[in-house]
Formats: C-alpha cells, sequence, structure tokens
C-alpha cells in the first residue's frame, strides 16, 4: 500500500465559517464535527481538520486539479470577489499562471492561509 496523508490540523479562527468556505470554493464534502474539529474531506484518503486556534502561523496549502476543476473552483473565487494572484509573492495581481504547461492561482483564506490551486506538476530537476 503507497503512504498517503490522511488528515492535517487547520488552524483558524472560526472553524465552522472556514470548513464551510473551503467545501463552498472548492466543493469538498462537508462531513461535520469530529472531537474538537470541523471536518471536511477532500478525496478518499485526505480530510482537513479545522481547530480553533487564539495564535498561529500563516500556512500554504496546494491542491492539483484537473481543468474541469480549475475552471469551476475559479469561477467560485471570481464570484465571492475573492483576491487571487499568479504566485505566492503576487497572490493579489489578479492574474493566474502558466507554468508547467498547466494553470495556476494562489488565494488566501480569511485566517491568512495561503491557498494554491494548479493543474499541472512542478517540473524538478534532477
Amino acid at each position: 500500500m503507497a503512504i498517503t496523508l490522511n488528515h492535517t490540523i487547520i488552524p483558524t479562527h472560526d472553524k465552522e465559517r472556514t470548513a464551510r468556505f473551503y467545501t463552498r470554493i472548492f466543493g469538498f464534502e462537508y462531513i461535520g464535527a469530529f472531537a474538537s474539529f470541523i471536518v471536511v474531506r477532500v478525496n478518499e484518503t485526505l480530510c482537513l481538520d479545522f481547530a480553533v486556534r487564539e495564535k498561529f502561523e500563516s500556512h500554504h496549502y496546494a491542491f492539483k486539479v484537473n481543468d474541469e476543476e480549475f475552471d469551476q473552483i475559479f469561477e467560485r473565487i471570481k464570484t465571492e470577489n475573492i483576491t487571487y494572484g499568479s504566485g505566492p509573492s503576487n497572490p493579489e495581481n489578479m492574474e493566474i499562471n502558466h507554468n508547467y504547461g498547466g494553470r495556476g492561482v494562489y488565494f488566501r483564506d480569511e485566517n491568512g492561509h495561503l491557498l494554491e490551486m494548479l493543474t499541472a506538476d512542478y517540473e524538478m530537476d534532477g
């Protein structure tokens, strides 16, 4: 069996509101309360567990999607007037990138976490 990431905890100021945001924007499945978390299912192997924290640093979460999913999610980003950008140092220039023959976009959730959506893997020189 391949090793997979099962879940990760995302610190938030409002776990319910943030979980609903990820569900609405990305189309993830809202699971609901589990222990002290609000859980959202990304796919068959990964869940995001949202937890309230008073203080935390901004994290970066990148999601690879296909072209159709990119179009759907990007439309929801624009519909909700979310500021977006073409790179991690330009998350507000209102452009997308076309790195490695794909498309990518960066935007922030209300907690300051930098979210990335990309359609092509990075090409690494070996």
